[in-house]
């Protein structure tokens, strides 16, 4: 990972005013504490739309004093669940995905948001939607804390995507990083979806892709000599599969890819399946990350 460590040296978090999610603080203060990094509680409060109207300051004013206080009552938390740990917040003006976005790009490791489980429409058209724009575009990895990790069986375990693609190296460079911070495991997964029409050999064709995973690893393996690996290529689709993987993980990783179906967004079908379908924290990482 190409990270700029003198500049991007904190972990974000965005606060949501209506919903301040205490496993979402939890994931983030325990990641700090790992990194040795302070952590930023962020929330922004969206611009109001006629700014003429006569009742757009006391709405505006009010909005700022719910901020102030989820602000405030989640660094109450944080400081309860680790009280040495740096903790600062900051209110500030904008539409909340790109308020993180151009925080992340100048301060952040890793940003850390919960999931309100809004359905795919409402999270593309919601004027306060932020976990498809910020996971499409953040340049730094993006954690959604939807469902909590597991971590009733040690070693714990990371779920990585494997495709042998550039966005999934990214992602096992992640993958690999974390693993060994937390002393976890890593189960990469290679998943197969055949075609309709299929031609060639079936086994052939698997054992090809096994060949791909294990090079794919190969160097990461040899960098962190202290992280188990098992590997797998499974049949069925890359969401129902990575998703079921899911059920007993500290996270699920998969690199961000491609340009989805919404305009100036790039994020894959996967990542975006995966965001409705995990049962554990997912953790989108960009080609380029900092």
């Amino acid at each position: 990972m190409t990270n700029s460590a003198a500049s991007h040296n904190e972990i974000l978090v965005g606060i949501d005013p209506r919903d301040v999610s205490v496993p979402v603080l939890a994931w983030a203060a325990d990641e700090a504490v790992r990194r040795s990094l302070p952590l930023r509680l962020l929330l922004s409060i969206p611009p109001m739309h006629d700014t003429q109207h006569v009742d757009t300051t006391p709405h505006y004013m009010s909005l700022r004093a719910q901020g102030e206080k989820a602000l405030a009552t989640a660094a109450d938390a944080v400081r309860a669940l680790r009280p040495d740990l740096p903790v600062t917040t900051q209110l500030l003006d904008g539409m909340p995905a790109a308020v993180l976005c151009r925080q992340a790009a100048a301060h952040a490791r890793l940003v850390v948001v919960g999931s309100r489980r809004l359905s795919r429409p409402e999270e593309i058209l919601s004027a306060g939607s932020v976990i498809v724009p910020l996971s499409a575009r953040a340049k730094c990895p993006v954690v959604v804390v939807g469902e909590p990790e597991h971590t009733a069986h040690l070693p714990g375990r990371l779920v990585v995507g494997v495709d042998g693609s550039e966005p999934s190296g990214a992602a096992l460079e992640f993958t690999f990083e974390e693993a060994s911070l937390r002393g976890a495991a890593v189960q990469a997964v290679w998943v197969w979806q055949r075609s309709v029409i299929a031609f060639g050999d079936d086994r052939a064709a698997g054992d090809e892709r096994r060949r791909l995973l294990g090079e794919a690893l190969a160097g990461w393996t040899q960098k962190y000599p202290d992280v188990p690996v098992t590997q797998e290529v499974l049949r069925g689709h890359p969401v129902e599969r990575l998703a079921q993987a899911s059920a007993d993980a500290l996270a699920v990783v998969v690199g961000r890819r491609g340009r989805g179906g919404y305009t100036g967004m790039r994020l894959g079908s996967v990542v975006h399946g995966l965001l409705h379908r995990a049962q554990c924290p997912v953790i989108t990482v960009p080609v380029t990350t900092i």
